[in-house]
């Protein structure tokens, strides 16, 4: 084996892998082949509902669990805080997300909203620990779905027998292939998504209409229910406040929100829709939102009253047969072994792919902020990537709670309530910078009911925090480490000149290669400029009688990492300026200067005063607040940009 034959035949083969890992890398945040990725230009949308269906599988897919989950939180009384639920669902949630429809109509979600309420770096955190939430939502998601997938499927009375006891590999399995489906690429998910909703609806239609049969042919269950509950309460006022008590236990219920208002870019709206206004996109949102809520609220107060009805108590607790497969019990005990398994077959699908929904929430979330940001590679705007980041973390989730989807559900409520807070606080933000009094009252007391949720959540379930806290420290940490790491990058998008700018620098670029004095602006004097000139000549020998340009840089928001950069010319009685604003003075001036050589062709040179000061002091003031001792930092980035030191702009210091 020589050199020349196995060397480059290995390196093919990396850079064919890399290529493939990094497919779809795009500077257009969201375009990633996930179902919540914006759509192509040419690409005309979907109706309403196959949308509908695509967020339905994450939201109607929790019948899969939810009446389970509601008789261990509420016992008897799991019917009358199912109502509960479906009051807070219809009467705060429904209208809430109606408005983040509207407020974003381009997929981003309340997150997009709240960040434009605080700005500079508490804006960024902000969102960076909501992100954390979301993350503890989406990835719960995958997991819990998974591992419920597997209790239908170990539970099914076809099951092998050596599948008994195998929860955990089985869900890890789950996850693999999930995570195999979208390396893979995960194109399109509408028509997969309308036949799996259909059919588990369909299903459970008739799963609910058998236990209704049996609950009218045997009317004394429904006498021993409400028997049962008079004895453990006193009075129906009683009731009322146990299950207004135990119902933040049933948030999982109001889980398909936020997916909901993700999926809106796949929405085809009308043809005279525009990115600036599209209503009819907006329209037809509210009508999947609408929809959906209505029929997943039919289908979890019935299911609630059949299993509360059927079901023994005891078959709800950890281990029991109806533990996360209440529907699919009554499918097996009253329509057979057959329906049920394909009952079993149909909500092992739909879990599945509600991970999948998932996951591709994650895809389209995280790409949409952290690069933004610089706080994550570029290499996280690439689809495959970030999907083996997500699988490392699922399987590590699935570990830590051994597959049980109890244990799981916390972690899962905490994140669906931390977001459905941060939207209903930024619709009242929103109502109330509208001047629509009623309409903020209203979203306030939504925001003070889910508040309150949330808080009893957290303090019977810390689990669902303790997970939050994990990824929003991870977020928190490998953001900053990755910003500080990008820090030095030119992080302009575009730079453009205006008409006044060229005129100045082709005048200048007359006389030989550009000669640029970076200065801080105090008195925007005549005098002020000329002193500095001197100065400048003096300590950096800038050759005598050549013409110089001053570039002059504002920093607008020192939290933003790219911007696009226009610089603007001003003269002022002989004095010619560029002036331009950006978010870190270093970065800024390197960007100008690159583009300065490729307009004129030649190497422009730049000159600086050394800054009084430390040099750490001065590294964390560049670092949180763009400016610090700028010199040493422009040529850093501009080695970093161009490492030909004959072709990069030379950089003096006096």
């Amino acid at each position: 084996m020589t050199a020349t034959g196995v060397e480059p035949e290995q390196r093919a083969h990396h850079g064919a892998w890399r290529a493939w890992l990094l497919e779809g890398l795009s500077e257009q945040t969201a375009r990633h082949p996930g179902p919540h990725g914006t759509t192509s230009a040419e690409h005309k949308g979907h109706r309403w509902w196959r949308v509908m269906c695509l967020t339905g599988v994450d939201y109607f897919s929790t019948l899969g669990y939810q009446p389970g989950i509601a008789a261990l939180a509420a016992g008897l009384l799991s019917p009358v805080a199912t109502l509960v639920l479906i009051g807070l669902t219809l009467l705060g949630a429904l209208p809430v997300y109606r408005r983040v429809a509207k407020e974003s109509p381009h997929g981003e979600g309340s997150i997009a909203m709240l960040e434009r309420l605080l700005p500079w770096w508490a804006g960024k955190v902000f969102v960076l620990v909501l992100l954390g939430f979301a993350a503890t939502d989406f990835i719960i998601t995958i997991t819990l779905s998974a591992a419920d997938a597997t209790a239908h499927a170990v539970e099914n009375p076809f099951a092998p027998h050596w599948m008994e006891g195998g929860n955990v590999w089985i869900t890890l399995l789950l996850i693999a292939a999930l995570g195999a489906v979208f390396l893979k690429g995960f194109r399109e998910a509408i028509g997969v998504a309308v036949v799996l909703v259909a059919t588990y609806l369909c299903l459970n239609v008739v799963v609910l209409a058998s236990a209704a049969w049996h609950v009218v042919s045997e009317p004394k269950v429904i006498g021993d229910w409400t028997g049962a509950m008079t004895a453990e309460h006193s009075s129906p006022l009683a009731m009322v406040a146990v299950a207004l008590l135990v119902f933040p236990k049933l948030a999982l219920g109001m889980s398909g929100f936020e997916t909901g208002v993700a999926v809106m870019p796949q929405v085809r709206g009308d043809s005279s829709d525009t990115y600036e206004n599209p209503a009819g996109r907006v329209r037809d949102t509210r009508k999947l939102l609408t929809t959906a809520a209505v029929i997943m609220s039919c289908f979890l107060v019935l299911s609630s009253l059949a299993t509360t009805m059927l079901i023994p108590q005891e078959a709800f607790k950890s281990g029991g047969p109806a533990n996360g497969r209440a529907l699919a019990y009554l499918a097996h005990q009253y329509l057979g072994e057959a329906f049920g398994t394909v009952y079993d077959v149909s909500t092992i699908c739909i879990l599945w792919f509600a991970g999948a929904s998932a996951l591709a929430g994650l895809l389209n979330l995280v790409p949409r902020y952290l690069p933004r940001y610089g706080m994550a590679p570029e290499w996280a705007r690439a689809v495959r990537p970030l999907v083996l980041v997500f699988f490392v973390i699922a399987v590590s989730i699935t570990l830590w709670f051994n597959a049980d989807v109890d244990a799981q559900s916390g972690a899962y409520a905490t994140g669906v309530l931390v977001l459905m807070l941060s939207a209903a606080f930024a619709s009242t933000a929103a109502a109330r910078r509208s001047g629509h009094r009623g309409a903020t009252v209203g979203f306030a007391v939504v925001t003070a009911v889910v508040a309150y949720t949330l808080v009893t959540n957290v303090v019977e379930r810390p689990d669902g925090l303790k997970i939050a806290l994990l990824f929003i420290v991870a977020i928190l940490l490998t953001s900053f480490a990755s910003r500080v790491h990008r820090a030095f990058e030119l992080r302009a998008a575009d730079v453009t000149f205006d008409d006044t700018a060229l005129r100045l620098v082709d005048a200048a670029a007359e006389a030989g290669p550009l000669r640029i004095i970076a200065n801080e602006p105090q008195e925007h004097s005549t005098l002020e400029y000329r002193v500095k000139e001197y100065s400048q000549r003096e300590e950096t020998h800038i050759p005598e009688g050549g013409p110089v340009l001053f570039l002059e840089v504002v920093i607008k928001d020192s939290s933003d990492f790219t911007t696009d950069l226009e610089v603007h010319g001003v003269e002022k009685h002989g004095v010619r300026i560029l002036r331009v604003r950006g978010a870190g003075v270093p970065n800024t001036i390197a960007a100008v200067l690159m583009q300065l050589r490729e307009r004129t062709g030649q190497v422009p040179h730049v000159y600086f005063n050394w800054t009084e000061g430390h040099p750490v002091s001065h590294l964390l003031r560049f670092l949180v607040f763009g400016d610090g001792e700028v010199a040493p930092v422009t040529r850093e980035v501009l080695r970093r940009a161009d490492s030909n030191p004959k072709s990069r702009p030379r950089v003096h210091v006096g």
